[in-house]
Parts: structure tokens; sequence; C-alpha cells
């Protein structure tokens, strides 16, 4: 089974690479190859038939090649909520949440995460092409690259005064003393309640679900029993960190993985997709409201269980 994933080095999706690393995929019976593919090559993968599935993390990804939800399905999710942060440079003078303070300032995010960013800045009063620069860091959409890891090199060289990327990019620049977390959505420091935005999340299309039903009910069962061990014990992610991720980020992996524990959840709510849903209107990314059986591949939902 073909897997494209928007990022390796990342906590976000780490209970898909938890599951590959700790063989409860081969546990399952699947041989599974986890290939990164940056920025939105992944639902690219998916969509031209390279991938049988994807990991996301960012789920909305799906609608730029799967319009209006038609052709994919989400099938488990990997974490909840929005799972970016705004990492500015250490020297910053300003208090967390203090968007004002951003006026100016040269910020970057990857492709897809972009767009919930700028939502939440327009939430916070901030016109995102006015009153500060986004810019698009050269070579971060080369296939290989992870972004978060990536941006924090581009913050200690100078490059740029902040990054939103994931837990993993926030934790390097914070360990190296070159930055410092100045909005955390999923802790409650965004306006607009952009943290309901999109998820993490595994996805494949109609077509494979179709073809091999057998195969989607293994990974989840593989990725449900992942997080259920990251759960109970987040000390295991330091395995699976040094055999998977450069050495500074597999000395990190232990501690984020314990404070993101709890939003190890599998269930893709009603609700969820309700607000991914409105989320994905706001921005002209979805035509009008679906239904969820339409987004959701609703015979997983009996595994996010354990059934």
């Amino acid at each position: 089974m073909r897997i494209a994933a928007v990022d390796l080095v990342s906590n976000t999706c780490f209970p898909a690479l938890a599951a590959d690393e700790l063989g409860f995929f081969k546990d399952q019976g699947l041989d599974v190859r986890i290939e990164l593919v940056a920025a939105l090559g992944a639902t690219k993968a998916l969509r031209d038939g390279t991938a049988d599935a994807m990991i996301a993390g960012s789920v909305h990804d799906l609608l730029t090649e799967f319009t209006d939800w038609k052709g994919a399905k989400l099938c488990v999710a990997l974490s909840q909520g929005s799972p970016w942060l705004l990492t500015v440079r250490a020297d910053l003078a300003a208090g967390r949440g203090d968007f004002d303070a951003l006026r100016g300032l040269r910020l970057t995010a990857a492709e897809g995460p972009d767009l919930v960013f700028k939502q939440m800045l327009r939430g916070a009063g901030l016109d995102p092409e006015r009153d500060l620069e986004i810019l698009e860091l050269p070579g971060a959409k080369a296939r290989h690259v992870s972004f978060g890891v990536f941006a924090a090199e581009a913050l200690q060289e100078g490059r740029i005064d902040g990054f939103w990327s994931n837990a993993m990019g926030a934790e390097t620049a914070v360990t190296r003393g070159i930055g410092k977390i100045h909005v955390d959505v999923r802790r409650g420091d965004d306006p607009g309640e952009v943290r309901f935005s999109t998820f993490a999340g595994l996805a494949t299309t109609d077509d494979f679900i179709a073809r091999e039903p057998g195969a989607i009910d293994a990974a989840v069962r593989a990725i449900v029993k992942a997080q259920k061990a990251l759960r109970a014990d987040p000390a295991i992610a330091r395995e699976v960190g040094r055999r998977k991720f450069p050495p500074e980020s597999a000395d990190l992996i232990a501690a984020i993985v314990e404070r993101d524990a709890p939003f190890y959840d599998p269930v893709i709510s009603q609700q969820a997709v309700q607000r991914l849903n409105a989320f994905a209107q706001s921005i002209g990314h979805l035509s009008e409201p679906v239904p969820y059986g339409q987004v959701v591949a609703t015979r997983c939902r009996r595994l996010w269980t354990g059934g």
C-alpha cells in the first residue's frame, strides 16, 4: 500500500508513522510504503493514482483535487484540530497572542496550511495582503522537504521573522533559542476558532475503497492501535523518532507527543465535518455543504472504537 505524506518530520501525522515503525501495519497484513511528497503533492499523488492513500496534515487540502469531496473519503483522524502554531523570533518584543505585533513582519506558511493562517489573521483584524508579508521560502515545495524544520532553519538564518508550522518546527526553533511560540490555536490562542477549521487524517479514493476495502480497514485498525499506544505511553515516540527522524528531531519528539497525546483521537465527528465544510466554503474550496457520508468513509467508523 503506497501512502503519500505531506510531512515525515511531524507530530501531527505521527500516529501513522508510529503504526509503520512499530509494526502495526504489518500485524494487519499490510506492506506499507510511506513517501514524503511535500505541500499539495500528496493530494496530487492520490488523484493521479501514484498513491493509494495520503496522510494529510490538513484534510481540506483534498478539495484542491477532489471538487466538492467527489471521489475521495476521509478514513480516520490522525489528530484532532488545526495542528499549527505560529513561532516568531525570540527577540520580538510582544506577548503571546499579540496579533498587532505581527504588523510588518515577514512570515511564512506552507501551501494548504497557509489558508487557515490567513483566516486566523483576518479574524484578528489583520489583512494578510497588507499588514504583513507572507513569504514563500525557496525550496519549501521540494518533494522531500519537511516544512516545519525547514522554516526553523530560515528563522535561524534571519530570512523570516516567524513561521506557521506543526509543533516539531516550533519546538526546533524554541529549543535552539531562536524562536518562541506566539500562537497555538489548538490551545485556545485563535480568534475565530480556527482550531476547528481542519484536522490531520488518512484519506483515500472511492475507487481504492471499492477495490481494496480490506486494506483500508487494516490501515485504520493499525493507526487506531498506534494512537492508543501513544496515549498510553508517549515515551515510545522516542523509539519511532530515532528510526524515522534526524537526530535533533528524534530527541524532541517524545515531549511533543506527550503534550499532543490527547489530540490523537481517531473519531471524525459530524460536528468536525460541518466545521471543516464551513471553512472550505469560506475560502472558496467548497461550493455548498455536503453530507457527512460524502466526506467520510462511514464503513470505517466502527473501527475507530476497535470494532
